[in-house]
């Protein structure tokens, strides 16, 4: 029971993980796009167009990178695995020492150590557990969940895309890029702080920290428009 709430557990951090980074990159990226078509341009509606625009394309984009990306994990992860299991049953001698050595790393000695490497090479799933976490430290990649995965980053993507522009639909636009970038900052340093919260690190310093970059970010994209718009 302890070790299914703690898978759940890490699940739920993972699923987080994905939010976060799809509703940071989102945010920043379209914030941006936004201030600089504000700083180029009066007309409100190509600002909401070009805002739309970068939001939709942004959030496809990371989805279908969060997919690949995973897609990729999971096939170097399986032929890893395939090349450990066909050394464990050429060379099982040489394998079977490997796992020795990491057990005496472990502080396992004498007969401790030989029963305990006799149980685990007795069987070969658990063998191969051993030697992809301790031998080629890669943690198992789980096939199911990659494309509800995906849709979660580019969902989340959205959503942070929409901070910044969501004030230009109601107000003008100077009022509209000073609330966006008002409100953009303000999620960021929420953002940041909640991440260092159920991670580790300062939540104030967090939240700073990502809230600086986000409007770096986004005050390149302002001064950039700016230079066309006057020139």
């Amino acid at each position: 029971m302890g070790e299914r709430a703690e898978a759940g557990a890490n699940r739920i951090a993972a699923k987080l993980s994905e939010i976060i980074l799809g509703g940071q990159d989102g945010l920043v990226n379209v914030a941006g796009v936004i201030l600089g078509l504000a700083a180029a341009t009066p007309d409100t509606r190509v600002i909401i167009a070009g805002g739309l625009a970068a939001t939709f394309a942004e959030s496809i984009s990371m989805a279908a990178v969060a997919y690949t990306s995973s897609l990729a994990s999971l096939d170097y992860y399986r032929a890893q695995r395939a090349r450990e299991r066909a050394e464990i049953r050429a060379t099982p001698h040489a394998e079977r020492a490997e796992v020795e050595a990491i057990f005496r790393g472990w502080g396992f000695e004498g007969k401790l150590l030989q029963d305990s490497v006799d149980h685990i090479t007795r069987n070969e799933a658990h063998w191969l557990d051993i030697m992809m976490a301790h031998e080629l430290q890669l943690p198992p990649v789980e096939e199911d969940g990659l494309l509800s995965d995906a849709l979660l980053v580019g969902v989340s993507a959205v959503v942070g895309s929409l901070v910044p522009l969501f004030p230009f639909f109601f107000l003008p636009r100077v009022t509209a890029m000073w609330a966006g970038l008002i409100a953009s900052a303000l999620v960021l340093f929420g953002v940041g702080a909640f991440k260092a919260r159920i991670t580790v690190g300062r939540p104030a310093r967090s939240g700073v920290q990502m809230m600086l970059i986000g409007m770096v970010s986004a005050l390149a994209g302002y001064a950039i428009g700016a230079l066309f718009g006057s020139m």
